[in-house]
């Protein structure tokens, strides 16, 4: 099936077609606290992979760290491949994780000026509507080789594509995700759908998997133009849905379990964070009920009783397999980020 002549449309970017609502937006006055400290040290001194390095950016767009966010868009474009994926390391299999740098080089090219930022985000652009395999609907492909749909896509290349300002396409592929993943019963996505074989690899509702869903559409609706009210509202729906989901399977901590839906799974501190931020992001923006909030802050208490002396937050899905309880770039990032929504929502 031939994708929807994709080939013969133009790279907004390159046109000047980014989003009205450029990611610079959300860099207002810095976050400061003692707690913000410790944890963006600890994050700054984890390894990183493509959409760690992509996840930690966000994290210091959100807090307004003007220069680190400039190194590290220009780092993501260090390790460019030729084919215009960046931040990759040479084992890396990774399709959609190079798109959550994009922020980071959009920001990097709007303060700097430097054309190789540009170039690198028009290229990044490119291979996800151009090059990246996609199933025969039109969704790509979170890895190569294979045709493997995963939730955590979602965070990658949407909100991306949506700050390049093709709305159209990033809603495309919430649409198509949402279409493979969701469960409309649990009100939760499942991991992983292998389109090839056309059967679940992995259909267990994984914690995280959810958080970057809550997290990917939160930053998509805060990017849409006014002119895009109908796909606004049609977002909304879809996050309201899975909020609702998740908080349905809360524990009296504030916490959640690895597989939301699994009690004998590990308690994990992510998932809290990262629906705790897209409550504080959507109520801020406008489009969130403030009933939400109670379930927010039980959120962030929660993950704050899991944060050492260090600022480094235990008990995540845990670095580098993702398999157990650890600690990991995303925690942190994730962290960092809820407590620049609440500090904003806070005024």
């Amino acid at each position: 099936m031939r994708r929807r002549d994709v080939l013969a449309l133009p790279i907004l970017a390159a046109a000047g077609g980014y989003s009205s609502k450029m990611v610079l937006a959300e860099a207002g006055k810095p976050v400061k606290s003692d707690l913000v400290e410790k944890a963006k040290i600890a994050m700054l001194c984890m390894q990183r992979a493509s959409w760690e390095q992509g996840v930690a950016s966000q994290a210091m767009i959100e807090l307004g760290e003007k220069d680190i966010v400039v190194l590290m868009g220009k780092e993501a474009v260090v390790r460019r491949k030729e084919d215009g994926r960046v931040a990759m390391l040479g084992t890396e299999s990774a399709v959609t994780d190079p798109g959550s740098n994009g922020a980071a080089i959009l920001y990097a090219y709007k303060v700097t000026g430097d054309k190789k930022l540009k170039d690198a985000a028009d290229a990044l652009y490119t291979y996800l509507k151009k090059r990246a395999p996609r199933t025969e609907n039109g969704a790509i492909c979170h890895i190569t080789p294979g045709r493997e749909i995963w939730s955590d896509a979602m965070f990658m290349a949407p909100p991306f594509l949506a700050l390049m300002g093709d709305f159209e396409e990033a809603i495309r592929q919430v649409d198509c995700y949402r279409g493979f993943l969701w469960n409309k019963e649990k009100k939760l996505f499942s991991h992983i759908w292998d389109d090839k074989k056309k059967v679940f690899k992995r259909e267990a509702c994984w914690g995280g998997g959810n958080g970057w869903c809550a997290a990917g559409m939160a930053q998509i609706i805060d990017t849409l133009p006014k002119d895009k009210e109908d796909d606004r509202k049609k977002l909304i729906g879809y996050t309201e849905e899975l909020l609702d989901g998740c908080i349905s399977y809360m524990r009296p901590d504030g916490l959640f379990h690895d597989v939301v839906d699994d009690a004998n799974t590990f308690v994990e501190t992510n998932l809290s964070q990262m629906l705790a931020y897209s409550i504080y992001k959507g109520v801020k923006s406008g489009w969130l009920k403030d009933s939400y909030l109670k379930s927010a802050d039980k959120m962030r208490a929660g993950a704050h009783s899991k944060v050492d002396e260090y600022g480094v937050v235990q008990g995540a899905c845990g670095s580098p397999l993702f398999d157990r309880s650890g600690t990991s770039t995303e925690a942190q990032a994730f962290l960092l980020m809820m407590e620049a929504a609440y500090a904003r929502l806070a005024g």
